[in-house]
């Protein structure tokens, strides 16, 4: 008799967030390799109907939503039409996040776009958790999955506003798996160190030097590595870990 494949996404509804570009589109379209129905969200609704071609084209079962994660009533509203559309949302993948500001000293950055950074990355993230939590409880299975940073949890000089939104994330993680450990559900983070992805266009030639300094393989990561950690997180596989921060770091963070 075969062992069960527990990485397998077959017959399992799964969002991905940010999925019309960079990590969340690596990630939709690994998780729908591996036999998911996924439902692609992203601001950037033409980005994310990009990345449903790229998945049926291959075979995959995929949609795509727009949404505007920094704006708690969408949010709802789009997690109640999906639970109504698919019944049960399996496991969040949520990739949707800025940079915000860089190479800008704190006391240089206007509130408005501090604000900014935290009302997607950190306030979102929150958001889109609190709507799903009632039905995996219900249904005593979830697997969520938020995409921090290694500025989380070292920070980065000059981008207060985006290390404050990833350390709040980790935080915000690490108390609400405790909340439903028993209930068949784990929430985990993923810190990666700088990536090749659109988001890094904003960074400026300088932070990016600094960040790759710090990173003992020396090169930017791709996508499809932080992809791979976050199908795993998201996967019947990540039975036994949760309130956890995976670093897809190239050897920068080693705890």
């Amino acid at each position: 008799m075969s062992e069960i494949d527990l990485t397998s996404f077959a017959s399992q509804n799964v969002i991905v967030t940010g999925a019309a570009s960079g990590i969340g589109k690596a990630a939709a379209e690994l998780i729908a390799a591996r036999g998911a129905q996924v439902i692609c969200l992203d601001l950037n609704l033409a980005g994310a109907q990009a990345t449903v071609k790229a998945i049926t084209s291959a075979g995959g079962r995929a949609i795509a939503k727009g949404l505007d994660i920094s704006n708690q009533d969408a949010v709802n509203a789009c997690v109640a039409e999906i639970l109504n559309e698919f019944g049960q949302v399996h496991a969040l993948a949520n990739s949707a996040g800025i940079a915000g500001p860089t190479s800008t000293n704190t006391e240089d950055i206007n509130w408005e776009d501090f604000a900014k950074t935290l009302q997607i990355n950190l306030f979102g993230s929150i958001w889109i958790t609190q709507a799903l939590l009632p039905s995996m409880r219900q249904n005593k299975y979830g697997r969520i999955v938020h995409l921090a940073s290694i500025a989380g949890k070292e920070g980065n000089p000059g981008m207060s506003p985006y290390n404050t939104s990833k350390s709040g994330l980790i935080g915000y993680v690490k108390g609400v798996a405790k909340e439903v450990a028993t209930q068949g559900i784990t929430i985990n983070a993923v810190a990666p160190a700088v990536i090749r992805t659109p988001i890094n266009e904003t960074v400026t030639p300088e932070i990016q030097k600094y960040m790759v300094s710090r990173i003992p393989i020396g090169r930017l990561g791709e996508p499809s590595e932080v992809a791979e950690i976050i199908a795993f997180a998201a996967s019947k596989a990540c039975s036994f870990t949760t309130g956890f921060t995976f670093d897809v770091s190239g050897g920068r963070a080693t705890y």
